[in-house]
């Protein structure tokens, strides 16, 4: 008895060992092969593989530990880099993160989710052969290939929306709807651009004429703008020499003392035309003032 309890302990022992590394209930294995786990429903806290993808969707990469056998820090302090498994991804996503879908990439690499990627992603088995860095007997998904789970904390998890065959719909249903439009609306079209053509060259020369005649007018502006500024500086010239003429008149009548006589604006001052000044002898004892030299006078002598 007491070594049927020896070997029932050592059992249980391989059989925790065993489930670290890879999943209960989702795998066929044989002692010293490669387990290639199989497609199966999901099972509330339990991870079951849903499939191989060639797309990661909306899941999220956890961490990348490739076995080296060393302490590293991987977010959360120093951890021994014992690689990657199943079992390992598991526990990360599924109890310490909450999450519902983790996945495998690359044999090293862990994602989280909590969505299946689209469906039309789903590749054959053959593209998810790279062995896990934690455990050489089991996948851990290939190059660019993900092995997605369910961690069992949602049984009712669903695939992402498939976004090309949305967009392709509506392509494949376009052909028929344009060919309808485009012969209905071949119909009015010529109308539509007889009426918008001829509008267009009228526009253009109304505004061609109005460019034309704004421009008229400001040339014209301007140029009477100049010949009356030239008319008004020959206007303040001329009375400018006038009121010069007129202060060089009265200077010069003041300083003979008699008030300037003024005809059409010139002022005139002769001495022979002032009664005064013709009989005001100018000079005294110089010439004999007795005698008229206005006139010559003929004598005759005897010679």
């Amino acid at each position: 008895m007491k070594s049927i309890s020896v070997l029932l302990t050592a059992f249980a022992a391989n059989c925790a060992v065993a489930t670290a590394h890879h999943p209960l209930g989702s795998l066929h294995a044989r002692d010293g092969a490669m387990q290639i786990p199989t497609i199966s429903k999901p099972i509330f806290n339990q991870p079951t593989y849903q499939g191989c993808f060639s797309d990661s969707g909306d899941l999220k990469l956890n961490t990348t530990r490739k076995n080296t056998n060393t302490m590293m820090d991987f977010g959360h302090g120093p951890e021994l880099d014992s690689g990657v498994t199943s079992g390992l991804c598991y526990k990360w996503c599924a109890k310490d993160l909450e999450k519902n879908v983790f996945a495998l990439s690359a044999g090293s690499q862990c994602w989280c989710g909590d969505d299946y990627p689209v469906n039309s992603s789903m590749v054959s088995i053959k593209n998810c052969n790279i062995p896990c860095s934690g455990y050489g007997l089991e996948y851990c998904g290939g190059s660019k290939a993900w092995m997605v789970y369910n961690t069992g904390n949602d049984l009712t998890v669903t695939n992402l929306p498939e976004v090309s065959s949305t967009t392709a719909a509506p392509s494949s249903t376009a052909p028929p709807k344009t060919s309808s439009t485009s012969s209905t609306v071949s119909e009015p079209t010529p109308e539509i651009t007889e009426s918008t053509l001829p509008e267009e060259p009228e526009k253009k020369g109304k505004s061609n004429t109005a460019g034309i005649v704004a421009g008229t007018v400001v040339s014209v502006v301007v140029v009477l703008s100049a010949v009356g500024g030239v008319f008004l500086y020959m206007r303040r010239k001329r009375n400018k020499e006038i009121e010069d003429e007129h202060r060089r008149n009265a200077a010069v009548n003041a300083f003979i003392g008699k008030p300037p006589s003024t005809s059409d604006g010139m002022s005139m001052a002769d001495a022979r035309l002032d009664p005064v000044l013709v009989q005001r002898r100018l000079s005294d004892g110089s010439i004999a003032d007795n005698q008229d030299y206005s006139r010559r006078i003929l004598r005759v002598t005897n010679a």
